[in-house]
């Protein structure tokens, strides 16, 4: 090393240069240490001597020559250079190029804001050999990160965030550049590049030819600039960019607020008991003795405290343990200095919003807040609507954001005592049994605490006359409890108790679990939601639909409101300026409509129109491809005779016209309509006739018996397509034609018909759907459908079911079913796909790490079955249980947005590529879009064509002529696991894999 070599202020995330000394290494150095910097193995000489590095495959020797291999090409590197994320391609020099390592480290002296994933890494230079911080040139900045002191230098007081090296002193964020300070370009850092630089009041994308070569000078290089990192981004690969450019930009709103983050920092202090205090009240009180030195604005878990203002570094208390008198001594230790929109810091700022929701009159029940006062009475229905708001801080693409939904409770007027009275007049002999079934699993309201409980059993043998011990161990009864702390009356002796069993979870500090059993009154219990009664009733639900299914504008007006309400009162607002938060009023952003997409029937083809509809286009011209119905067969029972016989002849009316050629079916007409009738005709049918090619069944009434019957005889037993229809949708005359219409469409499915497609421009692809649901026959037994697409149009289908345990992985039936998928690909095409895209849903954001390093890596091993087989794989995880809502914009009115609208910016998350897209037309209520979270891709597909390949997807979906939320092979994927989980209980025959039987 050449002592002579001046020492270096740079950056985090910048390659080492070996002949520049560094203090405030990253991970896994200390600052004492010979100056040798770390890429994944990579290695820097530091000295003289040749040494060998690795950097995943190429090498780096001594400090003459530097070879970099980035996929097995080398590049000289004759220069100092700054290294990029992962992906980003460096600007080459004559000699050669820069390869694309990922996460070199670079120390710096300097506040310095670190980068995420993708950023380009910004230089300071020149810089003189004992030039200190102060020395730098600054910009007059409206915020500035504040220099915070620290004993020496190169003394380390915490490592945060991956990948940087952290110097003690200053506080850490996200970022291109340090705040305040210029960037200055220098040869020294990014090379001689011939008629290529960035001067003053100028920029220029490397690669530029076009400068005059006489307006580059010495002086110019020397001179300061900022250069954002903005403008590097626009040097990056497109697969890279989370945002998309396809479509017309529009201005939207959306559920996510601002939220600013006025204070400096926020500060981290591990408290230590001497000698320890277990109990976690005790711990609370002694550390509020001492609000006059850690101050009003505390938050503490029993060990960790976070602190709004900095004290000293090490500062000890004294308190006295009540019990025995004994002296307790608290040292009380900063350990982290946090930016304040870290992501430690939310769960307490979630804590002042729940304390600020309390200020404004609202009440917690569960996790939303609630406005009993604004309740609407439903007196016809003995049903009230409490309105209310769920909210939650995240941290999101933009920062830190309010996420505010708007939320409705509905309560009923009876009590579970009222229930059980209603019960027992109708059943008396069964009454414990019906009550169990009844009530077992309900979610009731207590609203002497607005709390919710979940009934899990039933105590008959208790009643409130029984007395129980309390906390402090005395003991009473709960007559006497309910008088004494609530004022309440219990009016019935004799009822029994309902049980609630709280799920086992830890107090804090992890040393206690909560366990046991809480009892309630049903006299004091409330039911909660919906009746099944009431669900069926149309007028009563359309009723309670008007209150609770509210418009874009009413949504936005009470998200407003909302807002108003904070702002305006002065101890909310007071509350949030104590951790330095204010909440804006702005709810806008901008978005971007997809373009239209164009439909391919048989023989003709159009665009949609804004509605996204084409379903008098499927009726009046013919589909791609249609099944003759040479032999079919109908069953109907003796009633229902007149029925049949007029579906049968709008069957042919109606057919010629949608390309449908279809025979006289085998009649069969049933003595009565039990479900034995049903499965013995239709398996004397099958047996006789073993050429029928679909089953066609007319049942009487929602028979869920009946319907099971019959799907489990003709998807497992004796596997043929089936239809069964309700009597009463072919009641209707004047709607008999549209109705028989569209059952044609989905027999025509069923036998393996093709209806309409889109362009999809990628050859050999392979699009997959997955989806899961829980068989109600088996508890914690859940079912995965599987639907892969196999032909280049994406109009056949290939269907797999399997079962699993709750212990057993999903991958493990994942697995086989990609397998056989991939066979039968391979005998329709006479090859495999070359890119193959997953659609998964069900995944949760607590599970997408799990499915990044567990499942997808299983999947890539499937392919080594096959040999020299490396196709490119896209997994996206689709969420359809989502928070965020989008509305349109048009001056101040605020609708629902048109589909195709898609947002991938500001509101999304951090750690991954991903978007939000409406891709279907809302006719009622607000907007909800689906969410598309990119966890892997190797198959080359930019965000552009992520985006328009879902689009695309979700026309697909043959059983409504227009789009729909999800992407046509995961709702295939859901209608699979559905029937079979909840009707077949078993794995559908293999014969109609290739099918869309389940439709």
């Amino acid at each position: 090393m050449d002592p002579k070599k001046p020492c270096f202020p740079g950056l985090p995330g910048a390659t080492r240069i070996p002949w520049l000394q560094q203090q405030a290494w990253g991970r896994g150095l200390r600052s004492d240490e010979p100056a040798i910097g770390r890429a994944r193995g990579l290695m820097f000489a530091t000295d003289g001597s040749a040494s060998l590095g690795r950097a995943r495959g190429f090498t780096t020797a001594g400090d003459t020559l530097l070879m970099q291999y980035g996929r097995g090409v080398p590049f000289p590197v004759s220069d100092p250079f700054i290294g990029f994320a992962r992906g980003i391609p460096m600007p080459r020099s004559e000699d050669g190029g820069i390869s694309r390592p990922r996460g070199w480290l670079l120390s710096t002296a300097d506040p310095t804001v670190g980068v995420a994933r993708g950023e380009p890494l910004l230089g300071l230079g020149p810089h003189p050999r004992q030039a200190t911080p102060g020395q730098l040139a600054k910009q007059d900045l409206p915020e500035e990160m504040p220099s915070l002191q620290a004993e020496e230098e190169g003394s380390s007081l915490v490592s945060m965030f991956r990948g940087m090296g952290i110097d003690p002193s200053k506080t850490w964020g996200r970022g291109g550049l340090p705040v305040g300070f210029y960037s200055k370009w220098h040869p020294i850092l990014y090379g001689p590049w011939s008629k290529v630089a960035h001067y003053i009041g100028n920029r220029l994308p490397f690669g530029t030819q076009s400068i005059d070569e006489g307006i580059l000078d010495e002086t110019n290089w020397e001179e300061y600039h900022v250069f954002p990192s903005s403008y590097f981004l626009s040097l990056c690969s497109e697969t890279l960019h989370k945002t998309g450019t396809k479509g017309t930009p529009l201005p939207i709103g959306s559920n996510h607020i601002t939220i600013h983050c006025r204070n400096e920092a926020v500060y981290q202090y591990h408290v230590t008991f001497t000698p320890n205090v277990e109990s976690m009240g005790m711990r609370f009180g002694m550390m509020k003795d001492h609000r006059p030195t850690t101050g009003e604005v505390v938050a503490f878990d029993g060990s960790i405290l976070y602190l709004p203002v900095k004290m000293e570094e090490v500062v000890h208390l004294k308190s006295v343990r009540r019990t025995d008198n004994q002296e307790v001594d608290i040292k009380v230790q900063m350990t982290k200095i946090l930016p304040p929109n870290s992501d430690l810091c939310i769960p307490f700022y979630n804590v002042v919003l729940r304390r600020v929701m309390k200020i404004l009159g609202l009440k917690l029940v569960g996790r939303n807040h609630y406005d009993p006062k604004s309740a609407v009475i439903l007196g016809k229905h003995r049903l009230q609507v409490w309105p209310g708001y769920s909210t939650c801080i995240k941290h999101t693409d933009g920062g830190l954001y309010l996420q505010v939904d708007v939320s409705h409770k509905v309560l009923r007027n009876d009590s579970v005592l009222d229930c059980m009275n209603v019960i027992y007049q109708q059943s008396r002999e069964s009454f414990q049994d019906e009550c169990t079934k009844e009530l077992i699993g309900s979610i009731v309201i207590t609203r002497y605490n607005n709390r919710t409980y979940r009934i899990d059993d039933i105590e008959w043998g208790k009643s409130p006359k029984d007395t129980f011990t309390m906390a402090d161990g005395s003991t009473t009864t709960f007559v006497e409890y309910y008088s004494k702390n609530y004022g309440i009356t219990i009016k019935e002796m004799d009822q029994p108790m309902l049980i609630h069993r709280p799920k086992e979870r830890s107090k804090p500090g992890g040393k206690q679990v909560i366990t046991g059993e809480i009892l309630l009154l049903p006299e004091l219990s409330f039911m909660t939601g919906i009746p099944d009664k009431m669900r069926k009733d149309f007028r009563a639900m359309k009723d309670l639909t008007m209150h609770i299914n509210v418009s874009s504008e009413q949504h936005t007006h009470s998200l407003k409101q909302l807002l108003k309400n904070i702002n305006t009162n002065p101890e909310a607002q007071t509350e949030l300026a104590r951790w330095g938060l204010e909440i804006s009023q702005d709810i806008l952003t901008i978005g971007r409509i997809l373009p239209l997409e164009t439909i391919c029937l048989q023989s003709v083809s159009f665009v949609t129109g804004a509605d996204v509809s084409w379903s008098r286009e499927v009726i009046r011209d013919a589909s791609i491809s249609c099944i003759p119905m040479n032999c079919w067969a109908i069953f109907y029972p003796r009633r229902c005779a007149e029925q049949a016989e007029e579906l049968v002849s709008c069957f042919g009316k109606v057919a010629g016209p949608m390309g449908l050629r279809l025979d006289r079916p085998i009649r069969v007409e049933l003595k009565d309509d039990r479900t034995e009738t049903y499965v013995k005709s239709i398996h004397s049918q099958l047996t006789s006739e073993p050429n029928v090619q679909l089953v066609v069944c007319i049942m009487t009434g929602n028979r869920d018996d009946l319907y099971s019957a019959i799907k489990k005889l003709c998807c497992v037993q004796s596997p043929v397509p089936s239809q069964a229809i309700n009597i009463r949708t072919i009641s209707q005359p004047q709607k008999l034609r549209s109705v028989a219409q569209k059952i044609l469409l989905q027999m025509n499915c069923k036998l393996g018909g093709e209806l309409w497609t889109v362009n999809v421009p990628l050859k050999h692809l392979m699009v997959i759907g997955v989806d899961v649901h829980h068989d109600t026959s088996k508890k914690n037994r859940s079912v995965m459908g599987f639907v892969a697409s196999l032909n280049s149009l994406l109009t056949r289908w290939y269907s797999r079911v399997t079962f699993q345990m709750p212990n057993e992985e999903i991958i493990n039936g994942f697995r086989v079913c990609l397998l056989a998928a991939l066979q039968k690909y391979y005998e329709v095409n006479h090859n495999f796909p070359e890119k193959i895209v997953v659609y998964r849903d069900g995944v949760s954001d607590g599970q997408l790490k799990t499915v990044e390093l567990y499942e997808i890596p299983q999947l890539l091993k499937c392919f080594e079955t096959f040999p020299n087989y490396e196709p490119k794989l896209a997994f996206i995880v689709v969420q359809k249980r989502v928070s965020t809502n989008l509305y349109s914009c048009s001056g101040d009115r605020f609708g629902t947005p048109p589909p195709g609208t898609v947002l991938d910016h500001t509101v999304t998350n951090r750690e991954w590529v991903d978007f939000y897209l409406m891709a279907h037309h809302v006719r009622q209520g607000c907007g909800l879009p689906t969410h598309y979270i990119s966890v892997y891709n190797t198959a080359n597909l930019s965000p552009d064509h992520l985006q328009r390949l879902t689009f695309k997807m979700c026309h697909m979906y043959w059983n409504w002529p227009g789009t729909i939320r999800v992407p046509a092979p995961c709702k295939y994927a859901h209608k699979l696991a559905f029937l079979s989980g909840q009707y077949l209980h078993s794995e559908p025959a293999i014969q109609l894999a290739d099918k869309l039987y389940f439709l």
